[in-house]
């Protein structure tokens, strides 16, 4: 066998080895068969460790190192060096290093050993049959396993390994002297030959089953991640939302160390009329941000969220337009993209590589994806496919958000003004139907006014008729005629009350009635109004009560005002009292808000007053429902005005008495004028 230099034939059957002496190829003939009787037995036993070491199913690098150590140690040399092939399937060499006990500790000493200082004329195959093909994989193995090792390389023995028909490994035997390779060693590395190449093999399909892993996770994160963005475009949150989950899902799956989502807001309406390479006036606005949480990257740098920056001043964004808005790539350099100005958002001092991918939609550009990364990056075409079609689905979601938007509005707005109709139309069909009610009630008011009228009208009438065409008999006794002429002035007297009460209402009604106050004994005034009732109640076997304070007080009040309303509650209780019950009259004093006031208090015994019926029971022309008694319903709302007119109040209470169908009815009359001659 010689060296790595000599031609192909030569190759075929022995390369060249260094020139010896006579002397020494006379040593070396004598030492000859004592090697060969040494290694008689050692091909078997090592191909058996070697086979054992496989079955063991280790770590690749682990498993190689233990056979560099195997081999290292069998062949007594000082390095032992395995080195995989770069092939088709495999993306990545590995190499595994056996040294000697005395260079383990020397692997920082000033003599390591550079690839630079290798001379391949030392190398020798232990293969009989080589190819330029073997010859270009021990270089490049050599290359590979030899970087920096702690000692000189001074004979190097090595073989290719193959395993269905292709080179999958170089090991190689390293002497830090010079060496002349005895057959039995070389004879030794061809019988390992083929369980190092089966342990090749299995390095090198673990390394693509790693590899096919990888490949599977950075799938199943591209589709998470498409199945993230579609779940996003389909939810009901805010676009500002929306966008920082979406740029912080796309950085993470693409594992960048910072994500930017930056957004477009142009001053110039007519940019899409004017040629493309012209940079328009606009405005950048970083709307989303993502960062790893890493040693690598400082957190402590400030939040560049909601951070803007004009379009002009940023040749990097530029470019973007320049290119047809084709992604830009910086890994560091920025001069050798013609980049002059950079945004102080992008932090390129921190994370020098960067991708920026523009977010277009019909030919305008909404804004940019960028993603970036604290050392070099070389982007793969999944990766960048990826991007695009994350840029493409963000502009679709911005463009259908806006759009969105902008019709919610508009329905919002013609909504607002329906609903203002309808709102409009139901108040006026409201004010309809109370109009419409109030109308009915008027009627049926007027209808009971007229009724009511023109029975207190007719009745009188009707006796006085009566009267008067008796009186125009002949021959009539004295008696008879003033009998009949009684008839006529009480009936007379009625119609003028009646028409006295209607002047009396209206006029107070009018606001324009003067107050005349005078002072008054309450007992005397009580006493006096009550007695002219005594007769009437003894008539109808009802008693009259009157419970007055021992001391009389003097009130200030208008005497014909206060008279008519002691004089229509007691005929209202007379009306619609039972008989053989009691009317009672109670007059107290209290102080409310510190204003003295009289309270009256009159009393009967009778059939309830409904809820409905106390609402409108101080109304004119109205009356209880239910009851037959002659009246034209003027007495209570008489007394209603005339207690507004002194400044006072009345209501109404209605008391169910136990064991009884009857009730109690009491009018609370209360009147402030409290004369000073009482308060002495």
């Amino acid at each position: 066998m010689g060296s790595l230099f000599g031609s192909v034939p030569e190759m075929k059957k022995r390369l060249s080895s260094p020139p010896q002496r006579l002397d020494e190829k006379a040593d070396r003939s004598k030492q000859y068969p004592v090697k060969l009787m040494q290694h008689q037995e050692e091909p078997a036993q090592l191909v058996q460790k070697i086979n054992q070491i496989i079955a063991k199913s280790l770590a690749p690098a682990k498993m190689l190192q233990e056979i560099a150590s195997v081999l290292g140690v069998a062949l007594k040399v000082d390095c032992c060096c395995l080195v995989t092939v770069m092939g088709e399937i495999s993306g990545e060499v590995i190499n595994a290093n056996w040294y000697a006990q005395e260079y383990l500790g020397s692997k920082h000493s000033n003599d390591m050993f550079h690839e630079e200082q290798l001379d391949l004329r030392v190398v020798q195959c232990a293969s009989e049959t080589l190819t330029i093909e073997d010859i270009s994989t021990i270089q490049n193995s050599l290359g590979i396993g030899c970087q920096d090792l702690p000692l000189p390389i001074k004979a190097v023995l090595a073989i290719p390994t193959r395993f269905g028909g292709k080179n999958n490994g170089v090991i190689s035997l390293i002497k830090s002297q010079q060496y002349d390779w005895s057959e039995s060693e070389k004879h030794l590395l061809k019988a390992v030959e083929s369980s190092c190449a089966l342990a090749f093999s299995q390095v090198i399909q673990a390394q693509l089953i790693t590899t096919q892993q990888q490949d599977l996770q950075t799938c199943t994160n591209h589709q998470s991640l498409i199945k993230q963005l579609t779940i996003l475009s389909r939810s009901n949150l805010e676009l500002n939302q929306m966008l920082q989950l979406a740029i912080a899902s796309t950085a993470e799956a693409l594992q960048a160390d910072r994500g930017l989502l930056i957004l477009l807001k142009y001053t110039d309406p007519l940019f899409r009329t004017r040629p493309r390479k012209e940079i328009p006036k606009a405005k950048a606005t970083v709307v989303g941000e993502w960062i790893r949480e890493t040693e690598s990257f400082n957190q402590n740098q400030p939040d560049s969220l909601n951070k803007s920056f004009m379009l002009q001043e940023c040749s990097l964004c530029q470019s973007a337009f320049k290119e047809f808005g084709k992604p830009v790539f910086l890994n560091g350099d920025i001069t050798q993209k013609g980049i002059s100005t950079v945004a102080p958002v992008f932090s390129l001092e921190t994370l020098p590589s960067l991708l920026l991918m523009p977010l277009e939609s019909q030919g305008n550009i909404l804004g940019f994806i960028v993603l970036q990364q604290t050392v070099a990056r070389s982007w793969l075409g999944s990766e960048l496919n990826m991007v695009e079609m994350v840029c493409a689905q963000m502009s679709n979601t911005i463009i259908q958000t806006q759009t969105l938007r902008q019709v919610q509005m508009l329905v919002d707005e013609r909504t607002a003004k329906l609903q203002s109709s309808l709102e409009l139309q139901a108040k006026l069909h409201e004010r309809t139907r109370q109009y419409v009610k109030q109308l009915r009630e008027l009627n049926e008011l007027k209808d009971e006014f007229l009724s009511n009228m023109s029975d207190r009208l007719r009745y009188p009438l009707t006796n006085m008729r009566m009267a008067l065409h008796n009186l125009r008999q002949p021959g009539i006794a004295p008696e008879r005629q003033m009998k009949y002429l009684d008839i006529l002035e009480q009936e007379c007297t009625k119609e003028i009350n009646l028409i006295n009460d209607l002047l009396t209402l209206q006029r107070l009604e009018s606001d324009k009635e003067p107050l005349l106050l005078e002072n008054i004994d309450l007992n005397s005034k009580i006493q006096d109004v009550a007695a002219s009732f005594g007769e009437k109640f003894v008539n109808q076997e009802i008693s009259l009560s009157v419970d007055l304070p021992e001391q009389s007080y003097i009130l200030q009040t208008e005497v014909e005002s206060f008279d008519r309303i002691l004089q229509e509650l007691f005929t209202n209780a007379s009306k619609y009292s039972e008989h053989d019950s009691i009317v009672k009259l109670e007059v107290t004093h209290q102080v409310n808000q510190q204003i003295d006031q009289i309270i009256i208090k009159v009393i009967n015994v009778g059939h309830g007053i409904s809820e409905e019926e106390a609402t409108y029971i101080f109304d004119k022309f109205r009356r209880g429902k239910g009851r037959w008694t002659p009246g034209a319903g003027l007495g209570l709302a008489l007394v209603k005005s005339l207690v507004q007119h002194l400044n006072g109040t009345i209501a109404v209470e209605s008391t169910p008495v136990e064991d009884s169908n009857l009730s109690n009815i009491c009018f609370c009359l209360t009147l402030p004028q409290f004369s000073d001659q009482s308060k002495a």
